[in-house]
């Protein structure tokens, strides 16, 4: 299932990563040495947006994974109030190095302010990670930075203009 099918339709516009490839195992780089996947280095992959709605006034990045063994998923990352100007987050951005002034990072589902990288159990199979900037109405979101991932989800619902979304994979084998 997409996450996105219970959510209001929006259009789309073009987000790019030299890292996260649509339909293509993240690297390594991406993957979680915090959760124990050996080389894991939990670092964000690098994103590049373009052609987002008019009137766009914000953006916010997600990085969802719907396939992880709860009722809810996991949320490996949510950066919000990135100002307008910007159109690109270099690797790594989600250690808080390389974040636009007045960007806000939240807790991930870790409850670590950072990007936490993928760790599908192991023998879990396939894993997707929905790689997602969202293009929003308003400059300032006005969530408090202890919020959760799914607050800003459920929040982002009615600013939401656009979407840009890469659908990464990621596996760990069984041992």
């Amino acid at each position: 299932m997409n996450p996105f099918d219970r959510l209001p339709r929006v259009p789309g516009f073009d987000v790019t990563s030299s890292a996260a490839v649509d339909g293509k195992p993240l690297p390594l780089a991406q993957h979680s040495g915090a959760f124990g996947i050996p080389g894991g280095q939990d670092v964000s992959p690098d994103l590049t947006w373009s052609g987002a709605p008019e009137g766009t006034k914000s953006y916010a990045v997600t990085v969802f994974d719907a396939d992880a063994p709860t009722m809810s998923g996991f949320w490996h990352w949510a950066v919000f109030n990135i100002p307008a100007t910007v159109s690109s987050l270099p690797a790594g951005a989600g250690s808080g190095d390389g974040l636009p002034a007045g960007a806000v990072q939240l807790p991930n589902d870790a409850r670590l302010p950072q990007y936490i990288g993928a760790a599908p159990p192991a023998g879990d199979g396939e894993h997707r990670y929905f790689i997602t900037v969202h293009a929003l109405d308003v400059e300032d979101l006005g969530l408090p930075a202890e919020g959760t991932p799914a607050y800003l989800s459920f929040t982002m619902a009615g600013h939401t203009l656009g979407r840009a979304t890469i659908v990464a994979t990621a596996e760990t084998p069984a041992a």
